[in-house]
């Protein structure tokens, strides 16, 4: 499976941005994703998770309420629409997937993206 995000930029503390993760892989539908984010000098940390099926998603507790991921197995996409950002959601954005059940640890998943930078000036 190959996955490339796409989407982040340079936005004001208080605004939006929409990820996207595009998949190669024609069984898409039948992979959990995931979005981790990895800031400068710290570990690469979860932000959000979804099933194959779009039935169950999991959130970072720094990012519930803001932050919402979705995916279209049609387009073979998966997003994360980020609002209210701060300073600290700066970060290297990556996409990930898994053929097991979605989880927390980036040893859950498979299959990376390159990572799109996001920006937040304050």
């Amino acid at each position: 499976v190959q996955l490339q995000a796409s989407g982040g930029g340079l936005v004001q503390a208080g605004g939006s941005l929409r990820l996207s993760c595009a998949a190669s892989a024609r069984t898409f539908s039948s992979y959990g994703m995931g979005w981790f984010r990895q800031a400068p000098g710290k570990e690469r940390q979860f932000v959000a998770a979804i099933s194959w099926s779009g039935g169950s998603t999991d959130y970072a507790d720094s990012v519930k309420g803001r932050f919402t991921i979705s995916r279209d197995n049609a387009k073979n996409t998966v997003y994360l629409q980020m609002n209210s950002l701060k300073p600290e959601d700066a970060a290297v954005y990556y996409c990930a997937a898994t053929s097991l059940i979605i989880g927390k640890f980036t040893s859950s998943y498979s299959y990376w993206g390159q990572g799109t930078l996001v920006t937040v000036s304050s």
